[in-house]
């Protein structure tokens, strides 16, 4: 798909690593702009560095209230929700702090983040898309903190979608299988085994789907893809 030929503005959570960060280069290296969320100032300061010219707000998604203090441009292209956490562990054993981290980062940050960025969005007919997972499609065993927040992610996107559809707004779900970034790492060292990135899908790849998203046409939308490892 031809790269779009006027510079626009997409919002990107997650963009110090894995998807987000690949998402984030390509956008800025085709000349749109950039607001990225960062979790501290230090963090704040290594995204700037990236991504000259980029907006740079501080906000940790741990905390979602803390959001309702950002101040959001008045238009966005588009809100990609990359940033994600994982805590594996058996229903009997994991914490409470397992839980509501898992779902304050994974659900709960993005709708507020989602909430505030309504009157952007609807202003430039924009699109959300909320990065998922496999897991927000089928639950495993010692996956159960993880994969009720996306299959929650999922119902919100759902919902959301039937809403703003008579806005212009556009919402889109992808749900990528193991994908070879540093969350993917950290599951691997969880569950106990060799990690390979070249056995997972390239975050360039899932990040490919999610421009033809931004970029399709207003006739269409896309309301899920999933892609797998081969």
């Amino acid at each position: 798909m031809p790269t779009p030929t006027t510079a626009r503005t997409h919002l990107v959570t997650g963009a110090g690593s894995g998807i987000g960060a690949e998402l984030a280069r390509r956008l800025h290296d085709r000349g749109d702009r950039l607001v990225l969320l960062a979790r501290s100032a230090g963090r704040a300061e290594d995204l700037a560095a990236a991504y000259a010219g980029a907006s740079v707000l501080v906000a940790d998604l741990a905390d979602p209230a803390a959001l309702d203090a950002l101040e959001l441009p008045d238009r966005l292209d588009s809100v990609v929700h990359a940033a994600g956490v994982v805590e594996l562990g058996a229903v009997g054993e994991l914490s409470t702090q397992a839980w509501q981290e898992t779902v304050a980062v994974n659900l709960v940050a993005p709708a507020v983040l989602t909430r505030l960025a309504l009157p952007a969005l609807r202003a430039a007919r924009g699109t959300i898309v909320l990065v998922n997972s496999g897991a927000g499609l089928v639950a495993n065993p010692q996956w159960s903190a993880y994969a009720a927040s996306k299959h929650g992610l999922r119902g919100f996107a759902d919902a959301l979608r039937a809403e703003e559809a008579g806005a212009g707004v556009r919402v889109t779900s992808v749900f990528p299988g193991r994908t070879a970034t540093p969350m993917q790492e950290e599951v691997h060292r969880q569950e106990g085994k060799e990690y390979d990135a070249a056995a997972w899908i390239r975050p360039s790849t899932v990040v490919d789907l999610v421009l033809h998203v931004l970029d399709l046409p207003e006739d269409a939308v896309v309301p899920e893809v999933v892609v797998k490892p081969r």
